[in-house]
């Protein structure tokens, strides 16, 4: 029962921070300073709950992703293969960094706080920069957004496999400085986060293998459903904000709490 109380808790983290710019990698490794799950468990776990997150991003935007029209209306079905081959390109350059560089920075990054928080601080200081400038975006939807365009966001995203950075923070700051708006830069990092978060559980799937036993899978069925739940009200949540404000506040909480870790870890409180 507790592991299921533990695995539901990190799926509530997972939730919430996935496509916040906050960086879900990061805060899960700062809860499990606390929780401490067993290695074996915690890898295939972290992916579980991943794909909670990824299928909330279809079920919210079915109607862009999969719409039931795309079979009989070919200019629907054009635009729906576009955004598809749009997160498939987005996703190569992650895919290519990954497959070269993803396990040397696993091993020398994934259990530091003190990364996490370096990465978090610097991040928001970058995102209330991007914040303060004139917003000039002039590519208002994904569907304007040209394959040049996709490419370099994706090349931008690299950065997210250093834990603390966030993926959905490395791309929607590329999108916006590429010339998006911020709806657009937003909705962008939905829809790339659904190949991206895919290949990586796929690979470690593939790396590490999931060899859990029956109380671990019923604790990780429960991670993954409430990460689904809650990924799918703050997606919800996540684009009604952004008509209204802009993502300085999130700048903001990542400064405060990546100076925090880092004042904890200069204490001897955090490994």
């Amino acid at each position: 029962m507790l592991l299921a109380l533990q695995a539901a808790l990190l799926g509530i983290v997972q939730g919430i921070t996935e496509f916040l710019p906050i960086s879900s990698t990061g805060h899960m490794i700062i809860v499990d300073e606390f929780i401490r799950l067993d290695e074996s468990f915690k890898k295939a776990f972290f992916v579980i709950v991943q794909l909670g997150s990824i299928l909330a991003v279809l079920v919210y935007f079915h109607d862009r992703l999969l719409p039931q029209t795309a079979l009989a209306d070919p200019q629907q079905r054009r635009r729906t293969v576009d955004l598809w081959l749009k997160a498939g390109l987005g996703v190569l350059p992650a895919v290519l960094v990954g497959a070269i560089f993803g396990s040397a920075i696993k091993g020398a990054l994934y259990s530091s706080t003190l990364a996490v928080a370096i990465a978090l601080l610097v991040g928001g200081i970058v995102l209330i920069i991007i914040e303060r400038r004139p917003q000039t975006g002039t590519v208002a939807t994904t569907e304007q957004l040209g394959y040049g365009r996709v490419l370099a966001i994706g090349a931008i995203q690299c950065m997210a496999l250093i834990p603390g950075v966030s993926r959905s923070a490395a791309t929607i700051i590329g999108s916006l400085l590429l010339g998006a708006s911020r709806s657009c830069a937003v909705e962008f990092s939905f829809f790339l986060a659904i190949p991206t978060m895919f290949a990586a559980s796929a690979y470690t799937f593939y790396k590490e293998g999931a060899a859990l036993n029956a109380k671990e899978w019923v604790a990780a069925w429960f991670g993954f459903l409430t990460a689904f739940v809650v990924s799918w009200w703050v997606i919800a949540r996540l684009m009604d904000f952004i008509r209204r404000r802009d993502l300085a506040v999130f700048g903001w909480y990542r400064v405060i709490l990546g100076a925090i870790l880092i004042a904890l870890h200069l204490g001897g409180w955090l490994s």
